[in-house]
């Protein structure tokens, strides 16, 4: 579904962003995946030495302007072209607003955020270029519904579907698609690392009965990227099970 096709995948070193990266990878495409170390970048690239020569790494900070542009040039060079930006790079917090912290809240809102506004506007410029493109955005339930605690995380995806809907409108003409993705509670290495209770007390809240899989978040990302979905933009489409309707 991606022949050809050069993506590059932010926080793509475990877990869904690892997911997105092998699906694409499956699927035909050049795969650039970047993390925050080069150690965890070249860690995962040795977990796809079966598709060498068409996956490079990258560990630029995702909130400089100069290092993106940089880094997402040495890609087009590299391949020849950039036609996906999966931006998948994200942290999360459960504190409570009596405890957050400034400097806390301020950390969530540049990898959840500006990252996602910084990357965009890097590939879009080389999209335009191109005449065409895809970015798709890993958003959240909880960007929808809020939580409990940790208020910065649920800002910051509530932020992401509005970026991702303006950004639609505004590159629409250049060629270029964007969208998002929503997961609900997917089996991360958090989610793994919890007692078997608590997750069948989660799945059992969950009308398909059960929680998501990296691989169900992945195929989101699939198809967004492929020409199947040409006439789609603008969306945050949901992939929970029909969790919290």
């Amino acid at each position: 579904m991606l022949k050809n096709k050069t993506a590059i995948v932010t926080g793509g070193t475990r877990g869904i962003g690892l997911a997105i990266v092998r699906k694409y990878l499956e699927n035909g495409a050049n795969v650039v995946i970047t993390g925050s170390r080069q150690e965890t970048v070249e860690q995962a690239l040795e977990k796809l030495q079966e598709y060498q020569g068409r996956t490079m790494g990258i560990w630029p900070d995702l909130c400089n302007p100069q290092e993106v542009a940089e880094a997402f040039s040495s890609v087009r060079e590299r391949f020849g072209s950039l036609d996906i930006l999966a931006n998948n790079a994200g942290i999360s917090s459960r504190t409570s607003i009596y405890e957050y912290t400034l400097e806390e809240f301020s950390k969530i809102l540049d990898i959840n955020l500006k990252a996602v506004f910084v990357c965009s506007q890097a590939a879009a410029r080389i999209m335009k270029e191109q005449g065409r493109g895809v970015i798709i955005n890993t958003s959240s339930m909880v960007g929808e519904y809020g939580q409990a605690a940790g208020c910065g995380y649920p800002a910051t995806k509530f932020a992401v579907n509005g970026l991702t809907k303006s950004l639609a409108r505004e590159l629409a003409g250049d060629g270029i698609r964007v969208n998002a993705v929503a997961p609900g509670v997917t089996k991360t290495d958090m989610v793994a690392a919890l007692p078997k209770e608590m997750v069948d007390r989660i799945s059992a809240g969950i009308p398909l009965g059960r929680v998501g899989e990296p691989e169900d978040v992945a195929n989101a990302f699939l198809y967004l990227a492929s020409d199947s979905a040409d006439y789609v933009t603008g969306v945050v489409l949901r992939v929970d099970g029909a969790a919290m309707v």
